[in-house]
């Protein structure tokens, strides 16, 4: 089962190209209740509704270094850090962004903006302290993740060993298009992932090249504590615009439409617009670090 939030929040389930209204009021509130709302009777043809971001977590597990070969490209630049296995942070909820919704590219804090395609999870009900043996009764459903990252903050924070506004950012956060349910995906650990920039692949990798598997992350959070409805992401595959040796030619522009897919979930689109063109204004002035 498809799950989307669309138009002014609706929550709804997809038959084909048609979205069934559920009587909840929000997708949050359906994972909170069990997973339980009847639907309204209204339906929606799919084409005539906007697709929102899925859903708004209380709290999402920003985690990283799950892929090897995400490491080994870092190394190839003579990355600040190392790209190891158990990083984790919380992302900013309120960057979130849904399918089809603009990055904002703030030319006045960054000019090296990066994607990082990820396979996320949502949380179906609340715990802590659990094994991998009992994680896999907390997969709520699969969902794309597109890591936006201002490489050149990250650089600058990294001198600490520690990151996160540059990827927290307004916008920076884009979800979707719709929650998957684990019925529907027989073995995420055996997925294909593929992210494009104006049509052209950048990021070409599986889910199998995971280091660890999605029940092995679930379970070493657990004693932070889920919540229903909470995400948690699992790292990105090689091929990002800031660990190549000509990173300079391929960071996100305005103007740019990045497209982000995951089989058996679909793709997640977004195009990168100017600061102007978001807010009408033109950027403030440059930041100095």
């Amino acid at each position: 089962m498809k799950l989307v939030t669309f138009n002014e929040g609706r929550v709804g389930r997809m038959v084909a190209d048609t979205i069934e209204e559920l009587d909840v009021p929000s997708m949050r509130a359906y994972f909170e209740g069990g997973e339980k709302a009847a639907p309204t009777g209204r339906t929606f043809k799919l084409d005539d509704v906007r697709l929102r971001a899925p859903i708004v977590p209380k709290k999402f597990f920003h985690t990283a270094g799950n892929y090897q070969e995400h490491h080994e490209e870092s190394t190839r630049v003579n990355w600040s850090h190392p790209v190891r296995p158990w990083i984790v942070f919380f992302q900013n909820v309120d960057a979130i962004i849904g399918p089809n919704d603009a990055i904002v590219y703030p030319e006045h804090l960054t000019n090296e903006l990066d994607y990082e395609l990820e396979l996320a999870i949502v949380i179906r009900k609340a715990g802590k302290f659990f094994s991998k043996e009992e994680a896999r009764d907390y997969i709520g459903g699969y969902i794309i993740f597109n890591d936006i990252t201002a490489r050149d903050i990250q650089k600058r924070e990294m001198r600490s060993g520690v990151f996160s506004f540059c990827k927290a950012i307004d916008t920076f956060v884009p979800i979707g298009p719709w929650i998957v349910t684990p019925d529907e995906i027989p073995d995420a650990h055996d997925l294909a992932v593929e992210l494009r920039v104006n049509g052209q692949k950048r990021q070409v990798s599986n889910t199998s090249h995971m280091s660890y598997s999605i029940e092995e992350i679930i379970a070493h959070y657990s004693p932070l504590g889920y919540s229903a409805g909470d995400i948690i992401s699992t790292g990105t595959v090689s091929g990002v615009a800031g660990f190549s040796p000509d990173a300079a030619s391929l960071y996100l522009r305005p103007g740019d439409v990045v497209e982000a897919e995951i089989e058996r979930i679909g793709i997640l689109r977004n195009p990168v617009v100017s600061w102007q063109e978001a807010h009408g204004v033109p950027a403030p002035a440059k930041v100095e670090w």
